[in-house]
């Protein structure tokens, strides 16, 4: 491989590349787009010219041809006209504003990239102009109605109007104007495939030339379908022109990529393309003009033609695959010679290491950019010199004499050396091997010089980092241990015989599990093993049963920080002991205190809360949890109050917050609320009441209900103050919230806002069991709090619907919502308050008994 062997320009440079992969050349594309432009006006100029006519009232413009039998109707030139300028407009396109293809992956820029915003307008309106005109027509024969625009601009006079409606175009003419509406429509829509306008050009261009063959020919039936008017010949020759424009107007995708592309199957298909069009009309019209002299039978004249198609094809498959086998074969050949230069030069480049070849006489025949780097030469200025002319003269001696001693030996050779550069010295592995030719001779020196001054100097980093290491281990204030996966100790520093009363040294290659009392090491060597399994192991402390052993057998407790070290070749355990004989006593006497305090608590709360009276008319059950994850104080509390006359107050609330604090709101708000409610306030009232006192505490905030029972108007009456809905279960029916006005928490109005307590009476049939509770119990971290009110109404369902009124019922009723709800209750971290009453029915006899 020499210098000149560079990457090569890509197949296709210089031009488009659909993204099929088929390269294009520019002025092919621009060929074909101008051809699909001078067509698409031409076909309109026929048009304009008919249409000209048509307001001349000039015959011969209606006809254009001389001696052409048909006129073109004036539909017919407007919808030619207007088909026209919308293609001519579409194939405006400049090539090069994006190609695409099917299976590209980006969005497709053909279509109608470049054209502004009113020529895209302009396009497709006179498309869709077009489509109407043919589609109506299509639909009138269709139908047989006459929908009134044949005449609707002109009157027509023509001498062929006898052969049909006057006015109407000819059926296969207005097939091919539908046909062309759709193409350009499609065609001037990006995001349509190019194929949904090309398919229908060549079906647009296959029934212009099916008209123009029966003039050739002589054959009527192709100019006329029955007794329907036929489609004139200028008509043919517009349409075409419009189905060329409306293949070729997006000439890099689809159909018209596959002709238009510059490599091999696009010259081939050019030539057949043009061969199939040309070629079997001249051969009919050749035939039919031998017959009509009378040179040979029909029958004769059928076989000359299939054997002249026969010939002239097998000619141009001939030639054209004997050109293209030889573009092909030289074109493989000349890219497998520069693939192959391409990659291994590539691969050099790609090398970090400096690469090289030298031929015997020690001539530089490749280099990479590692290379060039180094030497601050250029490959250009390197090839076919030697190395005395590269290289500093005490370098330039030791390379020649190592390629000369590895040519001698015949094997490669591979060393680490010390390298004196201009720049300092650097450590280096370098790499000699020959490449030999087919007959096992060497030709050439492939060397590899990887500069590993980096990695020597990690080595000597990492054995200062081994001495680091080692001194560390002796200077931790915790005893530590090393240890291999087999739990045998490798390692162990001087804080060991200060704790364990042992050297050492004597404890390298024995079991870890001697420094515990026996009867402790099952459960230890256990835990040692369930850690070194664990896949991702992460460093761990354990400080909970967990004891060492002095030499006279006594037992302390310990804590062990377990963390895994990853070694060269294996993996280590690093235990990391404690005595925490001192720490264990301090928690002893802290958790003394503190259950002393948490006792102080519960006297607190329950003094502050009290118990609520049992009525012997109204049967209850409660349940009060405090929250285990602080000393127990909380602003949780209920009552049941009094009132006479069969007439009962139920109030629940709910301070927020936690602490003496919270239950010295929570002790003034309970007698604030039980003294308001003897009073004979209503519900609103109270609520005012209360929240005028807690406006006057700093920064508290209450939710709480408050409900009056009347028996013997067998109602209820509730007012909430952003407190949870009460659930319902009345004796017939399913359980349900009591709809009540919701305001806002006691201690919000003196913000400002002045929000009323409003209240509501719903009705409370005997036999009806209510539930009041707070947060507590429905409230939990990653749960819908209405999911867990619906949970709580199903289960009072479930618990109490048509049971008697047996208050060992309501008492287990209770039970079963708070193990409902609380699955864990030893884990919940806030108070909980469940209140359930039920309502006797008549003389005291639940309605459901």
């Amino acid at each position: 491989m020499t210098g000149e062997h560079r990457a090569s320009e890509p197949p296709g440079a210089g031009g488009a590349t659909q993204a099929g992969g088929l390269p294009f050349h520019a002025s092919i594309l621009a060929g074909a787009r101008t051809a699909a432009q001078v067509a698409a006006l031409v076909a309109a100029v026929l048009g304009g010219l008919s249409l000209a006519g048509w307001i001349l009232d000039a015959d011969g413009l209606k006809r254009i041809l001389p001696g052409a039998g048909t006129s073109m109707k004036a539909n017919t030139a407007v919808a030619i006209l207007a088909l026209g300028i919308s293609l001519f407009l579409v194939a405006r396109r400049p090539v090069g504003t994006g190609v695409t293809g099917r299976g590209a992956t980006g969005p497709p820029s053909g279509g109608t990239a470049g054209l502004s915003r009113a020529a895209l307008i302009a396009a497709r309106a006179t498309a869709s102009l077009a489509l109407l005109i043919g589609g109506l027509t299509v639909l009138e024969y269709l139908t047989g109605a006459g929908l009134g625009i044949d005449e609707l601009l002109f009157e027509d006079d023509t001498a062929e109007a006898a052969t049909g409606k006057a006015g109407l175009m000819s059926p296969n003419t207005s097939a091919a104007l539908v046909l062309g509406g759709a193409a350009s429509l499609s065609a001037s829509t990006s995001r349509a495939p190019a194929w949904t306008s090309q398919v229908p050009g060549l079906a647009i261009l296959a029934l212009g030339m099916l008209r123009l063959y029966g003039a050739v020919y002589a054959v009527p039936e192709l100019e006329r379908f029955g007794a329907y008017t036929g489609m004139a010949l200028h008509t043919a020759i517009a349409l075409m022109l419009l189905g060329t424009a409306a293949f070729l107007a997006r000439p890099d995708e689809d159909l018209a990529g596959l002709l238009m592309n510059a490599g091999t199957t696009g010259a081939l298909g050019r030539r057949l393309f043009a061969t199939v069009l040309v070629v079997p009309p001249l051969l009919g019209w050749a035939v039919l003009a031998g017959e009509d002299e009378g040179l040979f039978s029909a029958r004769l004249g059928t076989a000359l033609l299939v054997a002249g198609h026969v010939a002239v094809f097998a000619a141009v498959v001939l030639a054209a695959s004997a050109g293209g086998r030889r573009i092909e074969e030289a074109h493989a050949r000349a890219e497998w010679q520069v693939r192959q230069n391409e990659l291994l030069q590539a691969f050099m480049d790609h090398t970090p290491a400096v690469v090289f070849i030298k031929d015997l006489e020690g001539r530089f025949l490749a280099v990479n950019t590692t290379f060039e780097a180094s030497t601050g030469l250029s490959r250009d200025q390197v090839m076919g010199l030697r190395d005395e002319d590269v290289l500093p003269p005490g370098l330039a001696r030791q390379a020649r004499a190592a390629d000369l001693a590895m040519l001698a030996g015949g094997v490669p050779v591979q060393r680490e050396e010390l390298v004196r550069l201009p720049d300092g010295e650097r450590d280096v592995l370098s790499s000699l091997f020959p490449l030999n030719d087919a007959n096992g001779k060497p030709y050439a020196v492939c060397g590899v010089i990887t500069d590993i001054t980096e990695r020597v100097a990690a080595q000597r980093e990492v054995q200062r980092a081994r001495r680091r290491f080692l001194s560390l281990l002796e200077s931790a204030p915790d005893a530590t241990l090393i240890l291999d996966g087999d739990g045998t100790i490798v390692m162990a520093n001087a804080q060991v015989e200060r704790l364990f009363g042992l050297v050492p040294g004597d404890l390298v290659g024995h079991d870890v599990v001697r420094l515990v009392p026996p009867d402790r090491r099952r459960r230890h060597s256990a835990l040692l093993n369930a850690y070194l399994r664990l896949r991702d192991p992460r460093p761990t402390v354990v400080d909970r049963d967990l004891y060492g052993r002095h030499p006279d057998g006594s037992e302390f407790p310990v804590e062990v920080s377990v963390s895994r070290l990853q070694a060269e070749q294996e993996t280590l355990v690093v235990l990391t002991v404690r005595d925490i004989t001192e720490r264990r006593m301090a928690e002893a006497a802290r958790a003394e205190r503190y259950e002393q305090h948490r006792h102080i608590a519960y006297t607190l709360q329950h003094s502050l809360m009290g118990d609520p009276p049992r009525l012997p008319h109204l049967p209850s059950a409660h349940r009060y949890l405090a929250s285990v994850q602080d000393p127990g104080v909380g602003g949780d509390w209920f009552d049941v109050i009094p009132l006479g006359e069969r007439r009962t107050g139920v109030i629940v609330g709910d301070v927020m917050g936690r602490g003496l604090e919270a239950a010295a709101v929570m002790g003034q708000l309970r007698a604030a609320s039980h003294a308001l409610a003897r009073t004979g306030a209503t519900p609103s009232m109270l609520m005012t009441a209360l929240d005028a006192f807690v406006s006057d505490l700093a920064d508290q905030l209450v939710t709480c209900v408050y409900l009056v029972m009347d028996q013997d108007a067998d109602a209820v009456t509730l007012c909430s103050a952003g407190h949870l809905p009460v659930v319902a279960l009345p004796p017939d029916g399913a359980a349900r919230r009591l709809r009540t006005p919701v305001g806002v928490p006691l201690g919000v109005n003196d913000l400002g806002g002045g929000v009323p307590f409003e209240e509501a009476t719903q009705p409370l049939p005997p036999g009806s069991t209510l539930v009041l509770y707070t947060d507590g119990l429905v409230e939990r971290p990653g749960t819908d709090i209405e999911v867990q009110i619906d949970v709580l109404t199903h289960t009072l369902d479930l618990a109490l619907k048509g049971a008697p009124a047996d208050p060992e019922l309501l008492d287990r009723a209770a039970d079963r919502l708070i193990t409902t709800l609380l699955p864990d209750p030893a884990a919940h971290d806030d108070d909980v308050t469940l209140l359930m009453i039920r309502v006797p029915g008549p003389e005291g006899e639940d309605a459901c008994g």
